[in-house]
């Protein structure tokens, strides 16, 4: 049994050594003399283009971005006027949100008037030219009514206060 298996690893490694020393005598070449292009035109059919090589040397950027994303082209200076009449044409004026103070009372002496607002559970004392919540300013207060301006667009509401008996 033991001279069988070194009869099998001599002719294995025989087999091989032969395989690499005589590539030649195993294998068939499709072409055996290469033939040299002349310039000169000739009738016979060009043979097909071949793919070009990439570069494949140590500066070649072998993982180098690539997109497959169409890019748009720019629009026109018309394009752009249409675009944008269509926008201001489809957006709404801004609007101030409805008023959430609820007049509570006022206190008029001969100094000062001032009035009392509720907003949920908070109450406020205001005089003209307060800010509450850095959103809403009072403008001007009469007899009748209050006036407020919503800061972030600088819209004026008023709010109804009474008279005065």
């Amino acid at each position: 049994m033991n001279t069988r298996r070194v009869m099998g690893w001599t002719a294995f490694f025989a087999v091989a050594g032969a395989l690499a020393w005589y590539p030649d005598l195993f294998m068939q070449q499709d072409d055996p003399a290469p033939v040299q292009a002349s310039r000169a035109p000739s009738s016979a059919p060009a043979a097909p283009a071949q793919a070009p090589l990439r570069d494949l040397s140590p500066g070649a950027d072998l993982f180098a971005a690539q997109t497959w994303a169409v890019v748009a082209p720019a629009p026109t200076a018309e394009q752009l006027a249409a675009l944008q009449q269509q926008q201001q044409q489809a957006a709404p004026a801004p609007t101030a949100p409805a008023m959430p103070f609820q007049f509570i009372g006022r206190l008029d002496d001969n100094r000062d008037l001032q009035v009392f607002l509720q907003n949920g559970e908070k109450l406020y004392v205001v005089r003209k030219g307060d800010v509450i919540d850095d959103t809403w300013r009072i403008e001007s207060i009469n007899d009748k009514a209050l006036s407020l301006v919503y800061l972030p667009l600088h819209l004026t509401q008023t709010l109804s206060v009474g008279s005065n008996p």
